[in-house]
């Protein structure tokens, strides 16, 4: 079997994430009925989204983003309404979207066993990974991540094809032979067709809209779709027979 280099996406593919992200936004967003009556939940949801995803492009995907969209929506809807900004409410929204980053992490059904399968057939397993270096360290040690990857870890707040790019250049990897493992269309499959290496898609059970791009890329490599981490074995064991 000649071994492939596989590149694993983190959040919402190996380990749950957006499921967390969606409680404490539901926490938020019956705080601000509360406070705003009169405006109704799905446009203060929808306004959190956007200016959440309106500062990745300034910002990239650092956790300070996430709580700033809380207090983002709150002066936004103060304006809106003429109601006081006060400093204690603003203090209460952003400890709130801090929460999320606290939260122990949960690793996605077969996690262990699909990276133990990969490790074990010879094939050389890499992890990239969008956020900040200490909120993504974190879960990488509570999953005990290094007992596959090693010291074979990227992590990119700017999270596209130039850093994917940086990171074949990097472990000088053939795209023949290069493959990347994701949820994220935006992030992860995109990218990697961008790049020409094969790609695995693994929808999230939650997705995240940023992630939700349309795939319109010329590309010679693979694509697939799984609905499961599990068969990403086959997948590729597959194609390597073929």
């Amino acid at each position: 079997m000649k071994k492939q280099n596989i590149l694993f996406n983190l959040d919402d593919t190996l380990s749950y994430c957006n499921r967390y992200f969606n409680l404490v936004i539901d926490e938020f967003a019956d705080q601000m009925m509360v406070w705003f009556d009169s405006i109704s939940e799905e446009d203060i949801r929808q306004k959190q989204l956007q200016l959440d995803v309106a500062a990745i492009s300034e910002h990239g995907l650092k956790s300070e983003r996430f709580p700033e969209s809380f207090v983002g929506t709150y002066k936004y809807y103060c304006d809106l309404t003429d109601r006081e900004k006060k400093k204690d409410e603003i203090q209460y929204l952003r400890e709130l979207g801090f929460k999320v980053f606290e939260i122990p992490v949960e690793p996605i059904p077969y996690m262990n066993e699909t990276l133990i399968r990969l490790k074990e057939e010879g094939h050389e397993l890499y992890l990239h990974t969008g956020g900040d270096e200490a909120n993504q360290r974190r879960k990488i040690t509570q999953l005990e991540l290094t007992t596959y990857f090693e010291h074979r870890i990227f992590i990119s707040e700017h999270k596209d094809t130039t850093a994917l790019s940086d990171i074949i250049k990097t472990i000088k990897a053939d795209p023949k032979v290069t493959w990347m493992v994701g949820n994220s269309l935006r992030t992860d499959i995109v990218p990697a067709l961008e790049m020409d290496i094969h790609a695995i898609y693994i929808p999230a059970e939650n997705e995240w809209q940023y992630n939700m791009v349309e795939v319109n890329v010329e590309h010679s490599s693979a694509f697939f779709t799984v609905d499961s981490l599990q068969e990403v074995p086959d997948v590729i064991d597959k194609r390597i027979q073929d």
